[in-house]
Formats: C-alpha cells, structure tokens, sequence
C-alpha cells in the first residue's frame, strides 16, 4: 500500500508543476491581454468608431477568457494539493 501512495504522490507532483509553470505563463499572459485591452479602451474611446468598439470588445473576451483559465488553473493546483496532502497523511 505504501507503494502505491508513493507512486500516487510522485505523479501529483510531477502534475502541480507542470500546472504550477502553466499558471506562470498563464499569468504573463493574463497581464499581456489586460494591457491591450486597456489600449484598445481608450482608442475605443478616443476614436469612437465603431471597428475600435468591436476591437475592445474583442480584447475584453480574450482577456475574460484568459482570466477564466487561469482561475481553473488554480482551482486545479489546490485540488491537487489538497490530495497531495491526503496522501502524506495516508503516508504516516
């Protein structure tokens, strides 16, 4: 049985970083979308035509949608830690 658990708890860490260097880019790349919707805001605003109004749209979804991957992105490392915790527990 120990065995098993071990095994388990090397696959969980293998995958928290994996997850944990995704979360990294996903980070980058959440701040990246961010800036550009907030440029695509005020040329929005300043040219008040309607392509600049379909680009900031465009750039919000992008950004609300890295968002939302990124937050499954940490639910799943917590998940992961929390089993991981389990297993050492089970481990002693």
């Amino acid at each position: 049985m120990p065995f098993l658990v071990e095994r388990r708890l090397r696959a969980v860490g293998r995958r928290l970083g994996a997850l944990r260097q995704e979360l990294a880019i996903a980070d980058e790349q959440l701040a990246h979308f961010a800036d550009i919707s907030d440029d695509s805001r005020i040329r929005s605003l300043v040219s008040e035509t309607p392509l600049a109004d379909q680009e900031h749209r465009d750039a919000e979804r992008t950004t609300a949608a890295m968002a939302r991957h990124r937050s499954e992105l940490a639910e799943q490392i917590a998940r992961l830690e929390r089993e991981q915790d389990d297993l050492l527990d089970r481990l002693h």
